[in-house]
């Protein structure tokens, strides 16, 4: 009987280990499953989110000390890298050929706007004026990489046939084609002629005769439509990542914004654009943005005590409204990052934002530079509602002139269309958690840094030998990943031209050349390290110095075939 007993409990106990082995190989089996798909996931190559704001200026988000409210974009500031010396074009779609391409627009087919393009560069190389097909963009380079491509909001770069993003590696898109237009759904262009004219918007390539339904208002489509796009590329290959350009059209004139949005900023601008622009030059002095001196008034602006009081009142309602475009802008591209959250994206999505020029100062009343499109104006005029209840509706056209552009970059001379800091210098980041240090990058960084940039944050490695073999001009941009860890760069030059506008910028100098009539038709020269805002010309004092920066400027132009125009665009 003992011995029966014996062998059921050598029985159990042999059940027993062989069960707690079972379970214990079990255990390790899914440990180096968990390890095994933790190192797949983290091998993926990351998602791209690349955000553009139109004409936005220094100081018109929270992070860099603005009033106006901008939680999410405060966010990716606060945890990626804050660039405090980047530098675009002076305008929208020269940026945004450098942008996509990391080629210098002179040779990438933005050398002008092309509805600036003066008589002796039209059908010159590099003077299409549309992106040509001796570049490749970035969002080429990522689909043969194996992304998914889209893009939603404002192109710029080509209207005709084969001109679109379509034809440039986008898999999806919904874009706006000219530079700007009615932020509802109206299709009412920003410019025009002729009566009757619309608005030129394309989905993949097809021109559309009318807007969705669901275009409300055109940062949240445009939001809509992305996240319409990646998720169904999700649900066809969820292993893929995806290159995703959200190009909004805020806060591009006409400004316009839904009255909930405006009513938030109802009163908080009425003491007008010099208290404004005092406490923003505080604030970032204080944040460690900027040093020296505030900038001037813009020539021939008005005090604000000189105004009268319905021109101050319409002046802070239209100040109201582009806060409201900013807040609106970031209000959706929240909900962009709250989706990807969700899905579980986010970690590894890098997001770069930046605007694609400085604050846009020009105004429809401005007297001064001389007014250069009367028809343009007299369409404006008769097309649109004045009324200062109708600010802001789907019929309005307001701009907020050159004294709210002071405002809005504070430390910086001139804006939209300048040589000068107000131009070219703009409120941009970079995102990518666990991979870039959180901070601020002191160094000097271009627009065409970006594309280098972002291609070895993605692990994608492009040869020069692909650019030889198919005659595109090579990337001239540099990777600033070293800069994104803390290291020291070497020092690299900034030189770009425009509408004859020139500046050229090498360690703490700066030389610009601005004909008239916002020029001296002469080079200029700045310590900038300084004097940011462009007071104190010391071109008499340092004339060897200026000649060097010259001469940096004469082997520029001729490297990228530069050819001055020969009439002074109203820009």
């Amino acid at each position: 009987m003992n011995n029966k007993k014996a062998d059921i409990n050598k029985q159990h106990n042999s059940r027993a280990l062989w069960l707690q082995g079972l379970i214990y190989c079990s255990a390790f089996l899914c440990l180096q499953l968990a390890l095994l798909l933790d190192a797949n996931a983290s091998s993926q190559p990351p998602n791209i989110l690349l955000v553009v704001a139109d004409d936005l200026g220094y100081g018109d988000l929270g992070y860099l000390g603005s009033e106006i409210k901008t939680p999410n974009i405060d966010r990716l500031a606060a945890q990626g890298a804050q660039f405090k010396d980047f530098h675009t074009a002076f305008t929208c779609s020269p940026t945004r050929a450098m942008l996509l391409t990391g080629v210098d627009s002179h040779l990438a087919g933005l050398g002008n706007m092309a509805e600036e393009m003066a008589d002796n560069q039209r059908g010159q190389p590099g003077y299409e004026g549309y992106l040509n097909q001796r570049v490749e963009s970035v969002a080429s380079i990522l689909k043969n990489a194996g992304y998914d491509t889209y893009m939603t909001g404002k192109w710029h770069l080509g209207k005709g046939e084969g001109k679109g993003p379509e034809s440039h590696g986008f898999d999806r898109s919904f874009v706006l084609l000219p530079g700007g237009a009615s932020h509802y759904g109206d299709m009412k262009p920003a410019y025009a002629i002729k009566k009757g004219q619309k608005a030129l918007y394309r989905e993949d390539g097809k021109l559309l005769s009318a807007l969705p339904k669901s275009f409300k208002y055109s940062s949240e489509f445009y939001v809509d439509q992305l996240m319409e796009y990646i998720a169904e590329g999700k649900q066809n290959n969820t292993e893929k990542p995806f290159f995703a350009y959200l190009a909004f059209t805020a806060p591009h004139w006409p400004l316009q914004a839904p009255k909930s949005a405006i009513e938030k900023y109802q009163g908080r601008y009425e003491q007008g654009f010099e208290v404004l622009h005092q406490a923003r030059f505080k604030k970032q002095k204080d944040l460690g943005l900027i040093n020296g001196e505030a900038a001037k008034m813009p020539k021939n602006s008005r005090r604000w005590n000189c105004l009268s009081d319905k021109e101050k009142r319409r002046s802070a309602k239209s100040m109201e409204i582009y806060a409201a475009m900013v807040s609106e802008m970031d209000r959706h591209l929240g909900r962009m990052l709250n989706s990807l959250e969700q899905a579980k994206e986010l970690e590894n999505t890098i997001v770069l934002f930046l605007s694609d020029n400085g604050a846009e100062g020009h105004d429809l009343d401005a007297t001064w530079p001389p007014q250069q499109f009367p028809k343009v104006n007299r369409w404006i005029r008769q097309n649109h509602d004045f009324a200062m209840t109708a600010m802001g509706d789907v019929d309005s056209y307001v701009l907020y002139g050159p004294e709210w552009a002071w405002a809005g970059a504070p430390a910086f001379h001139g804006y939209k269309g300048y040589a000068s800091e107000g131009g070219s210098h703009v409120p941009a980041l970079i995102s990518f958690p666990g991979k870039i240090k959180p901070g601020q990058v002191d160094q000097l960084v271009r627009v065409k840094d970006m594309v280098p940039t972002l291609l070895q944050l993605a692990g994608i490695k492009r040869s020069a030998e692909a650019d030889n073999e198919q005659a595109l001009h090579p990337i001239t941009g540099r990777s600033v990943v070293p800069a994104l860890q803390g290291e020291k760069m070497a020092p690299v030059s900034f030189i770009s031209e425009l509408f004859a506008k020139r500046v050229v910028r090498f360690g703490d100098w700066k030389a610009t050349h601005m004909p008239k009539p916002i020029g001296r038709e002469q080079w200029q020269l700045f310590n900038v390290t300084e004097d940011r805002a462009e007071r104190h010309d010391l071109a008499k004092q340092h004339p060897k110095k200026l000649k060097e920066l010259i001469a940096l400027w004469d082997d520029y132009a001729q490297k990228n075939k530069v050819i001055l125009p020969n009439w002074v665009s109203g820009y």
